[in-house]
């Protein structure tokens, strides 16, 4: 265990501010996440040091496309979630530590060895990814100091689902630890967060606006789920409320598949991801993107069409940019480059 930030006292009982679960739990008692607990009056995280594994990706994987596309992270996370989505496609992590008493039984990798990882692997920046970095939040921002310690132009990406505090985003602003963040924005109902999320749409909403204010880059990505989320009422929606904040805002809307405790719904059609796109874009959205449909991830100057990345996979076949611009009009196309 370890000293968690971000908690006060409330009698023989601790407040949790690192989500908008925002847990009092007593004595002995763990939070929702059942990554926090209480132990003689001071609030303890049981996700430092216990990454699960580490991986040299892609940035286009998280995905994020319109931050330093062809770029290398050196990839982690945790076990646990502030959520508990039923269809969850990493769900043997994300949940263990609801379902297993041994969840946390790995061998402690620090931060200052994930920095050291990070030069050694030439990696251009680190993801927290894999499950939500709010969750292992003390051991994300030791890893990030440490990291810049030896190197500075790192850049620190967080793959988030959004239901963080304003506590948490507030010192991750004030200590300049995130350079880019990609939310899950599941959903545009509220009914749909509680029930298929164990959560809240409003938190989520209020933390996509303050990324967004802030300045840092933002993508929102949503897996569409059939007859859950994928209704063209609920796209028009979510598609609404990223061109509200920005209609450089990149939109990716991604295939589902039957996993965990959703294994009887359908997988995504295509023609359903087209449509989702199609709406989007009618929305006004300039950068929308779709999962998993080869030939249908580049990147098209919004003003004269032309292709100024070419994907193939998870792969930059073509980077055509210049200066962040369109090589054809000069357009400034949205988005970190350099």
């Amino acid at each position: 265990m370890h000293d968690a930030l971000l908690w006060e006292k409330k009698g023989d009982k601790v407040h949790c501010l690192l989500c908008a679960h925002s847990c009092v739990i007593p004595e002995g008692g763990v939070g929702y996440c059942a990554c926090r607990i209480n132990e003689a009056g001071k609030l303890k995280t049981l996700t430092y040091g216990k990454s699960t594994g580490f991986a040299l990706d892609p940035i286009e994987k998280k995905p994020f496309y319109h931050f330093h596309p062809g770029s290398a992270v050196l990839s982690f996370g945790t076990p646990g979630c502030t959520m508990r989505c039923l269809g969850c496609q990493n769900w043997a992590m994300s949940q263990s530590p609801r379902e297993s008493k041994r969840a946390f039984d790995i061998p402690d990798t620090m931060p200052a060895e994930i920095a050291k990882m990070a030069l050694r692997e030439n990696a251009d920046g680190i993801a927290y990814t894999y499950s939500e970095p709010t969750i292992f939040f003390e051991y994300a921002r030791d890893t990030i100091l440490e990291t810049k310690k030896l190197d500075k132009k790192k850049f620190h990406v967080f793959v988030s689902n959004g239901f963080f505090s304003e506590e948490m985003w507030k010192m991750a602003m004030k200590e300049k630890l995130v350079d880019a963040i990609r939310i899950d924005l599941k959903s545009f109902s509220d009914k749909f967060y509680r029930e298929y999320c164990g959560a809240l749409l409003e938190p989520v909403l209020q933390s996509i606006k303050r990324v967004k204010k802030s300045g840092i880059h933002l993508e929102l990505i949503t897996l569409l789920i059939p007859e859950k989320n994928d209704s063209p009422e609920e796209i028009r929606a979510i598609s609404d409320f990223a061109a509200s904040l920005s209609k450089d805002v990149p939109l990716h809307f991604i295939r589902f598949f039957p996993q965990y405790k959703a294994g009887d719904l359908q997988a995504t059609s295509e023609a359903a991801l087209r449509k989702a796109k199609e709406l989007a874009e009618e929305a006004g959205l300039r950068y929308v993107y779709v999962g998993n449909l080869g030939g249908e991830d580049d990147t098209f100057c919004p003003k004269c069409g032309t292709k100024v990345i070419g994907r193939i996979g998870f792969s930059v076949a073509r980077n055509m940019l210049r200066d962040g611009k369109c090589p054809s009009c000069k357009t400034k196309i949205a988005g970190v480059w350099a």
